[in-house]
Formats: structure tokens, C-alpha cells, sequence
């Protein structure tokens, strides 16, 4: 079966315990978590979580029902086909001597990004968009020698005046 990247969102309850018996869920299929966001909603009783998960839709259709039988779930869905807004920030590291800091610092503006540390021989900036345009960046920064990356994993939210599930 073909495997595809699949973005889950669910509504859950502000408890302990709640984010392992999710995991498990997915642990128990063999489904690959690629990336995992966890944030407050707007109420303090309420998580919002942002799955990026590897596998065959067939075994995710199972998950997302499983998920939704849990006690502290109030609902799970696949986004994967939906109009969304997908985003996800990025901090990367990279070699930077004091004689390339100037074109450095013009190409991560032209990247719409921002730099947040300059050291002797470091620069570090944060980028946000859409995970592919990170992966792009990613490319154009690899031959000045990526030191670190660091990335949010994908957040999402429903377009106009549909609420986010």
C-alpha cells in the first residue's frame, strides 16, 4: 500500500496522560508520527494537537476512529485533503564569518525570515511558512553549512469563517 503524509487535528482534554494514550493509538498500527504539536486552545479545559503522521490511508481512517473513541478526545479528523493554512516555524544555525554576514543576512531577508543571533562564526535566524518552503530554505542554506535546524512540526487552521477542527 502507498504511503502518504497525512495532518491530523484533534480537540482534547487538558489532562495528563492524554498525549500517551494518543501515541499509542498510532504505536499500536505501526503509523509513523513525523511531527507532534501540542498548544492551548481557547479554553483552559482544551488542548489542540497537530499530528503529522506517515502511512496508508486505510490505516489512518482506523486511527482517526480509534482516536475519536477515546474518552479525552473530542474529536480527531484528517485534514490531509481540506483547505487549510499549514504552517510551522524553523530556527536554523548556520556557518557565518564576518565576511559573508552581509549577503547572509540579505538572503534570509529575501526569505522573509529574520536573524535572532550573530555570533563570531554563527548566525542564527527563524523562517515560518508552509513545511515545503521550509524544506526549500533548507536547500538554499545547505552549502553555507547548516550547523542546527530546529522545526515546530506543522500547525494548522481552518480558512475563513469555518472553525478549525
Amino acid at each position: 500500500m502507498e504511503e502518504n503524509k497525512h495532518i491530523i487535528s484533534l480537540l482534547v482534554s487538558n489532562k495528563p496522560g492524554v498525549l500517551i494514550r494518543i501515541a499509542l493509538v498510532f504505536s499500536r498500527r505501526a503509523y509513523n508520527i513525523d511531527s507532534l504539536v501540542v498548544s492551548e486552545s481557547n479554553s483552559p479545559d482544551f488542548s489542540r494537537m497537530t499530528i503529522t503522521a506517515t502511512g496508508n490511508r486505510k490505516t489512518l481512517v482506523q486511527i482517526i476512529k480509534q482516536l475519536n473513541k477515546l474518552v479525552d478526545v473530542v474529536h480527531a479528523i484528517d485534514n490531509t485533503d481540506k483547505s487549510i493554512i499549514k504552517r510551522e516555524l524553523a530556527l536554523m544555525k548556520i556557518r557565518c564569518d564576518a565576511d559573508k554576514r552581509a549577503d547572509l543576512l540579505m538572503l534570509i531577508n529575501a526569505c522573509k525570515g529574520a536573524a535572532v543571533d550573530i555570533g563570531e562564526k554563527t548566525m542564527s535566524f527563524e523562517v515560518s511558512g508552509p513545511p515545503d518552503k521550509i524544506d526549500a530554505i533548507k536547500k538554499i542554506f545547505e552549502p553555507y553549512g547548516i550547523l542546527e535546524i530546529v522545526r515546530t512540526g506543522a500547525t494548522l487552521m481552518a480558512r475563513g469563517d469555518e472553525g478549525t477542527a
